[in-house]
C-alpha cells in the first residue's frame, strides 16, 4: 500500500540540533518507504538567500537529495520564514519547488496544498508586510545586500517577531488562526473538497459542510516538541507525530 507524507513548520535553526537530528533520521529511515515527501513551508526558521552556506544547510540538502536520489521524490511549497529559498539551493537538495497554491492528485482525490499563511486574514498587520516583502524587485534588492547586512537584518526580523507573538498572545485565537471564509473561498476557486497546510501550528483534522458538500481541512503541526506529520494513502489521512529521538 503506497503512502505520502506531509510535514510543515520544523523551522530548523543551529539554536535546536535536535530538531535537525529528528528530521534527518526521519529523510534516511521512514521517508525512504514513501510514494512522496511535501514539505509545506517553514523548513528553516529564516533563509536569508542561497549564497549563504552553513553546516545545517548543507546538511539538510545532502539528506533531502539522498531520499530523493533513492526515488522518494520531494517537493516545497514556500513558508513564511524562508520565501527566498531560491533555485540555487532547491537544485542542490534535488527537491522541487511548487507554487504557492497547487493541487495535486493524491490517490485519487484532488488536494489543494499551501502553506496556511495567506488564509489568515484577519491578521492585517501581517498580510501588509507579506504583501511589501514579497515584491520581487525588494528580494532581488535584500538578496544583493552583503551577507552581513543580510545577517543583521535576519536577526532584526527575528527579535520583532517574538517580541509581536508575545504582544498577540492574548488574542492570537481571533487574529493568528485562519479565517472560514477565506478557507471556503479556496476550496470553491479550486474546485476540491480537501486542503492541507500548516503555518498555525495547530495540528487537527477540520471537517465542515460547504454548499451541501462535506469539505476537509487538515492542519500540519509544528516541529517544536515533536515531529508531526501527515500520512495520506487512498484508505486513510493519519495525522501523527514522531517522538524525539534519544539522546
Amino acid at each position: 500500500m503506497g503512502f505520502t507524507y506531509f510535514i510543515a513548520d520544523l523551522h530548523l535553526s543551529e539554536q535546536r540540533p535536535e530538531i535537525t537530528a529528528l528530521f534527518l533520521h526521519f529523510l534516511a529511515h521512514d521517508a525512504r518507504d514513501a510514494d512522496a515527501l511535501y514539505i509545506l513551508g517553514d523548513l528553516f526558521e529564516i533563509w536569508l538567500g542561497d549564497d549563504i552556506d552553513s553546516a545545517l544547510t548543507n546538511d539538510v540538502a545532502t539528506a533531502i537529495k539522498a531520499l530523493a536520489d533513492s526515488g522518494v521524490p520531494c517537493y516545497y511549497i514556500h513558508g513564511n520564514r524562508d520565501f527566498m529559498i531560491g533555485q540555487q539551493y532547491s537544485s542542490k537538495a534535488n527537491m522541487i519547488i511548487l507554487p504557492e497554491k497547487h493541487c495535486v492528485d493524491l490517490y485519487g482525490e484532488t488536494v489543494l496544498l499551501l502553506h496556511g499563511d495567506t488564509l489568515c486574514t484577519e491578521d492585517e498587520a501581517y498580510q501588509n508586510y507579506r504583501r511589501w516583502v514579497y515584491k520581487p524587485w525588494l528580494r532581488w534588492l535584500f538578496l544583493a545586500m552583503p551577507k552581513f547586512i543580510r545577517g543583521h537584518i535576519g536577526n532584526k526580523i527575528r527579535s520583532n517577531s517574538k517580541a509581536q507573538s508575545k504582544q498577540k498572545q492574548q488574542y492570537r485565537k481571533q487574529i493568528m488562526d485562519v479565517y472560514q471564509p477565506e478557507v471556503e473561498q479556496e476550496l470553491l476557486h479550486f474546485q476540491v473538497d480537501t486542503m492541507i497546510h500548516g503555518h498555525t501550528h495547530r495540528p487537527n483534522v477540520h471537517r465542515f459542510t460547504l454548499d451541501g458538500q462535506a469539505k476537509t481541512r487538515i492542519v500540519l503541526g509544528d516541529w517544536y516538541e515533536q515531529g508531526s506529520m501527515l500520512v495520506v494513502s487512498a484508505e486513510s489521512k493519519q495525522l501523527i507525530e514522531q517522538p524525539f529521538l534519544a539522546t
